[in-house]
């Protein structure tokens, strides 16, 4: 009995989900993020700053808030969303 699977051509995608620049943003992201959790708990390894604990919380919380923007930015790029299939 003879094989009759025919050949079908290689399939073309536009997946640029493995562009440096989308793990690059991703990775400042995450910095970002860290710092704004060090930043955070630094009134609370240094008594000396404990007045202060108001003015660090809220540069921790804006840090957090831009590095959660960049984070979904990046990740609804990656998935397309967004993007004008023409």
């Amino acid at each position: 009995m003879e094989n009759t699977v025919s050949q079908r051509p290689a399939k073309k995608t536009d997946n640029n989900a493995n562009r440096t620049e989308y793990y690059v943003q991703l990775t400042v992201a995450i910095v970002v993020g860290m710092v704004g959790v060090f930043i955070r708990f630094v009134p609370d390894v240094m008594p000396s700053l404990d007045q202060m604990t108001f003015l660090f919380s809220a540069i921790a919380n804006i840090l957090i808030i831009v590095a959660s923007i960049i984070a979904f930015k990046v990740v609804f790029d990656i998935l397309g969303f967004g993007k004008n299939k023409n």
